[in-house]
């Protein structure tokens, strides 16, 4: 029995006290113990089999961008700082000549999973699953955190061998340059800080035309070519980042209900937020999925992947599927982490 008749459908998922339809606190819990895993429980021996099945053409593509790939301010993160030092000038070292180095950064700077506690309930701090996360619990050394009780955290996947899965890429961008709107002939040509709402319709659409299969345990990619354009952003890009649109996965029920439908363990984009956003100084900014999917459901967001040599090599192949590993940092108390993750076609 796989996941898709194991788990009911997010109509069917048992009330929650507190929160609104579509929650599976409590779901994944076994003997009494409270599940830190949430949709990764949906990779299983069998669907980590069958992604190794997809390694056909022996491409392997890196997934990550740059840590220093924006050189401007990017809001309230820290850029990367790398400092290399000689051994022997600056360790005392006698006889050894050769070089160290350390790197500060913030974790959502660049290709980053969201962990289960990056997003909490306003009202009552409570993320995936009831867990209180705090900066003391966030701050404490394991041993620490264990007496604490667990934590949902991105350094937890490390105890269930990191992510192996089967990825899908639904390659939003090309899709709409090459499908629906070729060479700008029916509207203004895409970018991907216009805002546009991407639709469990449009999704669909743009699956059957990549001949993509979503199956139970999948990774779902989708590339709107954000990260390219905030590499090298032109005077016009940034007049759209002062708009503060992103195009992305349309927030709502819908989505979330076509999401979790499909039983997919985790989804990501090269988008910074994933879904669709369109911030205003009065309302602010309403981040539906990120309350769906991390705290609802227990699914990490992955965002500002690298995804334009991937969307090459499956044009190239004809293969939008492929085997994903993702093997995220390994220190305690990790809220975000870069995904340090591959393609193979």
């Amino acid at each position: 029995m796989d996941a898709k008749t194991l788990y009911p459908d997010f109509d069917d998922l048992p009330k929650v006290e507190g929160q609104p339809q579509g929650c599976a606190w409590g779901l994944f819990d076994k003997d009494g113990v409270k599940d830190i895993y949430g949709t990764l429980n949906f990779i299983t021996p069998e669907t980590v089999k069958a992604a190794a099945a997809e390694v056909q053409h022996g491409i392997s593509v890196s997934l990550n961008w740059s840590l220093n790939a924006i050189k401007f301010p990017f809001g309230h993160r820290q850029a990367p700082v790398h400092t290399p030092f000689a051994l022997l000038a600056e360790m005392g070292m006698k006889g050894l000549h050769g070089f160290d180095d350390s790197l500060t950064f913030n974790t959502q700077y660049s290709s980053q999973w969201d962990s289960l506690c990056h997003v909490t309930h306003s009202h009552s701090g409570e993320t995936y699953n009831g867990f209180v996360p705090t900066v003391e619990k966030l701050s404490s050394t394991r041993k620490e955190n264990e007496k604490e009780g667990l934590l949902p955290t991105i350094d937890r996947w490390h105890t269930r061998g990191g992510l192996v899965a089967r990825g899908v890429l639904i390659d939003w961008k090309r899709y709409v340059e090459e499908v629906i709107n070729p060479k700008g002939a029916t509207g203004p040509k895409w970018h991907p800080l216009d805002g546009y709402k991407i639709t469990v319709d449009d999704l669909e659409a743009a699956a059957k035309h990549f001949g993509v299969e979503f199956k139970v345990g999948d990774v779902l990619l989708v590339r709107t070519g954000m990260t390219s354009v905030m590499e090298n952003p032109t005077p016009e890009d940034f007049g759209k980042m002062a708009d503060l649109k992103l195009a992305g996965l349309e927030g709502s029920e819908r989505t979330a209900r076509w999401v979790w439908n499909k039983r997919f363990a985790a989804v990501a984009g090269d988008s910074a937020s994933f879904e669709a956003i369109e911030y205003s100084k009065e309302t602010g900014c309403d981040l539906v999925l990120h309350r769906y999917f991390l705290t609802m459901f227990g699914m990490s967001i992955g965002e500002l992947w690298d995804l334009d040599a991937l969307g090459e090599a499956c044009k190239k192949t004809g293969k939008y599927s492929f085997l994903l590993t993702s093997a995220p940092l390994n220190h305690p108390g990790l809220v975000a982490s870069p995904p340090n993750a591959t393609a193979v076609l």
